[in-house]
């Protein structure tokens, strides 16, 4: 749609569907696809890939450089899947050098005043709430809920289907299918919700908590019991998929399940 009060840089590639409300900037080297909505007063700088029919709502800035000091002004990029909705005042950095690309999937939902810093990978169908903060270089993986004013530290990596808890300060990685809550950052069970919400079966279910009573809950350390799932548990794409991500954390697991006194 062709909207006088915007202003749309003759570089920029805007599918003919898109709708671009008033007093929104688009920048050269920007790609927006078929019946995206762009909200009044949104900024999409250079380098911002958006998808197929988002919603962008006001206030809005996708693909600002990023606020790393060793950012040089290389030319990267800032790539939001088809079927996302970035609500008012969020804030979607370009990447560094390092990766090229910071990425949100599809079918994602990040909410009002949001921030996700340069070069984070979050994966399809999350949902972040108000006020959640990545830093850099961070991976999401796919059904990830963020709740209300969470911040994950820099390198950390949350697992797929993991719920975190409002207002949780996430310096561990988060493995899949669990819930977080506390200070410090603890094992609170597996988000067995959202795992029913999205067709687990009972069975799967509780060999996923059976796997999470031995790494968390049994007083092992992680080697041990690593060693007593692989021993214990017959191997599924789920038990893999869960020792797959503990051998790859970078930062370590955050910590098991404890009682206040």
């Amino acid at each position: 749609m062709n909207q006088p009060l915007a202003y749309v840089h003759p570089g920029a590639k805007i599918a003919k569907t898109v709708v671009i409300e008033p007093f929104t900037t688009i920048n050269n080297n920007v790609e927006i696809g078929e019946g995206t909505w762009i909200g009044s007063n949104v900024t999409i700088m250079e380098g911002a890939r958006i998808g197929k029919n988002c919603s962008i709502f006001p206030g809005a800035v996708i693909s600002a450089v990023p606020q790393d000091l060793k950012f040089n002004g290389e030319e990267t990029l800032a790539i939001i899947g088809d079927h996302t909705t970035i609500r008012e005042c969020v804030t979607i950095n370009r990447a560094t050098a390092s990766t090229g690309k910071t990425v949100i999937g599809s079918h994602c939902l990040i909410m009002a005043y949001s921030h996700i810093a340069h070069d984070c990978v979050v994966g399809n169908h999350c949902i972040f709430s108000n006020n959640s903060t990545l830093a850099g270089h961070i991976t999401i993986g796919d059904y990830v809920i963020l709740a209300g004013m969470a911040a994950i530290h820099q390198f950390c990596s949350v697992g797929e289907y993991a719920f975190i808890s409002g207002g949780s300060l996430v310096r561990k990685d988060v493995p899949p299918y669990v819930k977080a809550a506390r200070e410090p950052l603890s094992y609170v069970g597996i988000n067995s919700i959202g795992l029913r919400r999205r067709g687990f079966s009972v069975e799967k279910i509780k060999e996923i908590q059976d796997i999470y009573r031995i790494l968390f809950q049994a007083n092992h350390n992680i080697s041990q019991a690593v060693e007593m799932i692989e021993a214990e548990i017959d191997a599924t794409a789920e038990r893999d998929r869960i020792l797959e991500f503990i051998q790859n954390s970078q930062r370590g697991i955050m910590r098991g399940y404890f009682r206040k006194n």
